[in-house]
């Protein structure tokens, strides 16, 4: 377990990312207010289709950001947040990269813990997955960030109902800072929303799912990232034989800003530049 690879005690603390960031508070407002200017500009260019269903929960929508001219292929971003916050109104900006190197890219919401288990939201992701892909042809990449990062490691799980034509037209994932294990939350405040069991955990843990669907993943974290997230990634590479990347100068909130430049290491690795 990840947690005992470290010799890690306090995990309320391992796991507390705001609490080791530098002005963490004004992060949120930060991200809102980027997102909200570049989904506003892509709506008022024509280049964007906002809030639309892949569900009918209130929270299963997404939305889709489309490049000039035909879509290369698509991106589809998910969120984290620790299965608890945000939604896709926050995380817009972060399409630009993917955008401005000729890819349709959707940025779905899921419904929040406590009122979705991590398998449910598992479940809405996959769902997610095949209503976006029916709108744009072509090879899917998937990016997600944190929680995200468990959520598009969980498309590569056998166990995950997909489409074959999905399955035949995934591309690359990149996993941004993820939770491979979820054993260790067991042990976190975190997890009175989450209302974890050890069979969920267990079960919606991607390091430990055997039967893997042949797809290229590659971890990335930030190098100022808690130990914990930093032994995740880790773990996660080496339990899947899969690249890891490690982000000089980045921790656990600005780890995703390279997702905004289409020339970034990031963003290659996504697209497979």
């Amino acid at each position: 377990m990840v947690d005992e690879m470290l010799g890690i005690a306090d995990l309320d603390d391992a796991y507390a990312n705001a609490a080791h960031i530098p002005q963490a508070e004004a992060f949120p407002a930060r991200w809102r207010g980027a997102a909200h200017e570049w989904r506003m500009a892509r709506a008022a260019a024509g280049r964007a289709r906002l809030n639309l269903p892949y569900g009918p929960g209130e929270r299963q929508r997404y939305d889709l950001f489309l490049p000039e001219g035909e879509a290369q292929g698509l991106v589809m971003f998910v969120h984290g947040g620790y299965w608890r916050a945000f939604g896709r109104e926050d995380w817009s900006h972060l399409a630009a990269g993917a955008v401005a190197s000729g890819y349709a890219v959707a940025i779905p919401s899921y419904t929040l813990a406590p009122a979705a288990r991590i398998s449910a939201i598992t479940r809405e992701i996959a769902a997610a997955l095949e209503a976006v892909a029916g709108k744009v042809p072509g090879p899917i990449h998937l990016a997600g960030h944190s929680a995200g990062g468990h959520l598009v490691a969980r498309m590569l799980c056998r166990d995950v109902r997909l489409s074959r034509d999905v399955v035949g037209r995934l591309a690359r994932v990149v996993a941004i800072s993820p939770l491979g294990d979820l054993r260790p939350l067991l042990r976190t405040r975190i997890n009175e929303d989450l209302g974890l069991t050890l069979a969920e955990a267990e079960a919606e843990s991607p390091l430990l799912r055997r039967s893997r669907r042949p797809v290229p993943l590659h971890v990335w974290v930030g190098e100022e990232e808690r130990p914990a997230f930093l032994e995740q990634a880790r773990a996660l590479a080496q339990g899947w034989s899969a690249p890891l990347s490690i982000a000089p100068k980045r921790h656990h909130f600005n780890v995703i800003d390279d997702l905004c430049d289409p020339e970034s290491p990031l963003m290659q690795a996504l697209l497979g530049g």
